[in-house]
């Protein structure tokens, strides 16, 4: 690949394929409490701070399985999420250190690219619910603004807002990359994915359709889905997404989940995701993204590396 040449640009010229899931990988490491900063388990997103090396290293296993693209390890980095561990206020440096730490290890590789994770909230704007629903708007933004400010300074190629449940909280985040965006003096592109249930709905009902129209005139550069289920189920979505005028992004679990003993799995091997997602690569002009998410792995994310190498017929 081209050193230096922009996402967008590469974007056009051939597809891209981003990482597969985080925190999986983080559990296969076996983290205790005194891992994570002040011992506060299950603070992934700290372990830049106090694991940095884990976190490289499992940066680096997707690159080197040929990933053109890394994700910060900033899924739950919010000023929301960072005050549950007593980080809020450090929103901005903490998302920035997070993106170095994927610009150092990208940059082992020629022409790889950093995009910066924006998880949810934990809040649903849209909903009448007495604790979810009723934080104030401005407040969101802000969370996302500080967030997205500090991955824009940390070196990021693009902004992810992913796996989103509510589709006023996508609007939401997206006004406030851009209002970072200026506050940082740099441009990048934005991505925004939402996260639907097998029969093609948001959480609060929202339909495919209706999501990508509410957010399509916002400024972003790609819209896409992520998590929730596997490809199989996405495929309807897919289909209707790829006829509208925005390039795509496609990152499904290994399957819907399983409830084994309290805990979600994952089923779906490397070869099956990489013979669904082949068909979309085959079939769809405007899938331009691929990846994996929850319950995908290196080798999930090797096998897309062969489809994407591979000629159509």
């Amino acid at each position: 690949m081209p050193a230096g040449e922009p996402f967008l640009e590469a974007a056009k010229k051939r597809r891209l394929l981003f990482d597969g899931a985080m925190g999986t990988e983080i559990q296969k490491l076996s983290p205790e409490p005194k891992d994570f900063p002040d011992g506060k388990d299950g603070f992934n997103d700290g372990l830049i701070l106090t694991r940095p090396e884990w976190i490289k290293k499992i940066h680096r296993s997707y690159l080197e399985a040929g990933a053109d693209c890394i994700e910060t390890n900033t899924f739950g980095s919010n000023r929301f999420k960072l005050d549950e561990y007593g980080y809020g206020g450090q929103t901005v440096e903490f998302n920035k250190k997070a993106a170095q730490l994927a610009r150092e290890v990208a940059d082992e590789f020629e022409g790889r690219y950093v995009i910066g994770s924006m998880g949810p909230t934990g809040f649903l704007p849209s909903s009448n619910d007495q604790d979810l629903g009723q934080k104030p708007l401005d407040e969101i933004r802000e969370a996302f603004a500080l967030q997205a400010e500090g991955l824009i300074l940390g070196g990021v190629d693009a902004l992810l807002i992913e796996t989103s449940q509510d589709i006023l909280e996508v609007k939401l985040a997206i006004e406030a990359s851009h209002q970072a965006m200026k506050k940082a003096g740099k441009k990048v592109p934005i991505i925004a994915n939402v996260t639907l249930d097998q029969y093609g709905k948001m959480l609060l009902g929202t339909s495919v359709q209706a999501a990508y129209t509410t957010v399509s005139d916002m400024g972003i550069d790609f819209f896409g889905l992520n998590c929730s289920t596997g490809p199989v189920e996405m495929e309807p979505s897919v289909k209707w997404l790829a006829e509208q005028d925005l390039p795509i992004l496609v990152m499904p679990n290994a399957g819907m989940p399983h409830n084994e003993g309290g805990k979600a799995v994952y089923k779906m091997g490397p070869e099956e995701v990489a013979h669904r997602m082949a068909d979309f690569v085959k079939s769809y002009e405007n899938v331009r993204l691929i990846g994996g998410c929850c319950g995908t792995n290196p080798k999930h994310i090797a096998e897309l590396r062969h489809v994407l190498d591979t000629p159509s017929e």
